[in-house]
């Protein structure tokens, strides 16, 4: 299938459920405006997309103090149905249908895949608490919602690898949403919207199509720039002063240099 008729699919189910959805994100704007729908697209094509997903051996392997993973975003030298599949959330329609289940105006795509496109997690891979980085690539629009589609089969809870939510900041508790198969999950961006990925406990790779959405406008008129923010769990006090250390670094940095001393390469060249 193509982007248009996987977006078609995925417009059919958002309105479907978008009275529910609305309810959903908007009980939860106040502090990380977020929802989720199950079974987006029919299970042959979300079992298709996962089979033809790349193995993390063609990826790039991200592996330091804030996390462990692996990335994927140059499409083209994956199977043509991911770039589809990928690009099926760019669809204008889909953007604008978003934006009203959010009440988001004016909100558009990232064609660049400036952070996003695949990502894979294995055993013992984890993302630690953290805040994406406020802007796109060229520091001109505001992240303003990010979307998470996952199609590893089977996947439960005791798997790891779950999505974290700290609507109420690191001291308090998360909320955990399983990243189950054929769900989607948008959530807000801004200055509290602290997120995290459990560490995976399985030998089972849990994969993930990701996009994020960008605006002229940020999601909280109190929103400032920042670089992409980690932070330690309540239990990892020493790793905490390490990237407090490094988040301070990185941001003086980014006040010298606006695009940053490097390009980051994590874009899709076409």
């Amino acid at each position: 299938m193509n982007r248009t008729e996987i977006a078609n699919l995925i417009l059919t189910n958002l309105n479907e459920n978008k009275d529910a959805l609305k309810k959903q994100f908007l009980s939860s704007k106040d502090e990380i405006g977020y929802f989720y729908l199950d079974n987006l697209l029919p299970e042959t094509l979300a079992l298709e997309i996962y089979q033809n997903f790349p193995d993390t051996k063609e990826a790039v392997k991200k592996k330091n103090l804030r996390e462990f993973k692996f990335t994927a975003y140059q499409m083209n030298k994956y199977d043509v149905l991911l770039e589809e599949i990928v690009y099926a959330f760019q669809d204008k329609r889909v953007v604008k249908l978003v934006g009203e289940i959010c009440e988001l105006k004016d909100i558009e795509g990232d064609e660049n895949l400036y952070a996003g496109g695949l990502s894979l997690m294995e055993k013992d891979n984890f993302l630690n608490p953290h805040l994406d980085n406020s802007h796109d690539k060229d520091r001109n629009k505001w992240r303003v919602l990010n979307l998470l589609y996952y199609v590893s089969p089977n996947w439960k809870l005791e798997n790891g690898g779950n999505l974290e939510l700290w609507p109420k900041g690191l001291k308090e508790s998360q909320i955990t949403i399983v990243s189950k198969f054929n769900r989607l999950v948008v959530m807000s961006t801004h200055n509290n919207s602290w997120h995290s990925v459990s560490k995976v406990l399985k030998d089972y790779v849990r994969n993930c199509v990701s996009n994020y959405y960008f605006s002229n406008a940020p999601f909280l008129t109190s929103d400032t720039f920042h670089v992409t923010t980690f932070r330690g769990r309540s239990s990892e006090k020493i790793k905490d002063i390490l990237l407090r250390l490094d988040n301070g670094f990185r941001g003086s940095l980014r006040k010298i240099f606006k695009k940053g001393v490097r390009e980051n390469p994590h874009q899709y060249k076409k």
